[in-house]
């Protein structure tokens, strides 16, 4: 009984650990997504659609419907040669905290004129 519930714990833990395992693609685009309607999506205030097929995979790796994106979020996506996004990953705070696209270097202030 006792080997029964060490393997029953066993098989819990690492089916967990294998959910959390998840690899973003380097060449994905980051952006902000929300769902629009149907297979429409905007990304970063933009309209665009969904490819047949779409795979959404939410902060813990598990595939969602399009219409379940929350608004706002702050995703890594792919699309395809026609340009329809046919896979998304939704990112943890942490994840989108990495990924953060580099601000942009100050503008340079002229330097007053020498006085004559």
């Amino acid at each position: 009984m006792t080997r029964l519930l060490a393997t029953a714990i066993l098989v819990c833990a690492s089916a967990v650990a294998l959910a959390q395992l998840r690899t973003v693609p380097a060449n994905s685009k980051r952006a902000v997504m929300s769902h629009l309607q149907d297979m429409v999506v905007q990304v970063d205030g933009k309209q665009a659609r969904l490819a047949p097929g779409a795979q959404v995979r939410d902060i813990h790796n598990r595939l969602i419907l399009p219409t379940a994106i929350p608004p706002g979020s702050v995703v890594r996506f792919q699309a395809n040669a026609q340009g329809h996004i046919f896979r998304v990953w939704i990112l943890t705070p942490q994840e989108a905290a990495q990924s953060a696209p580099p601000k942009p270097a100050p503008k340079p202030v002229p330097l007053p004129a020498p006085a004559k």
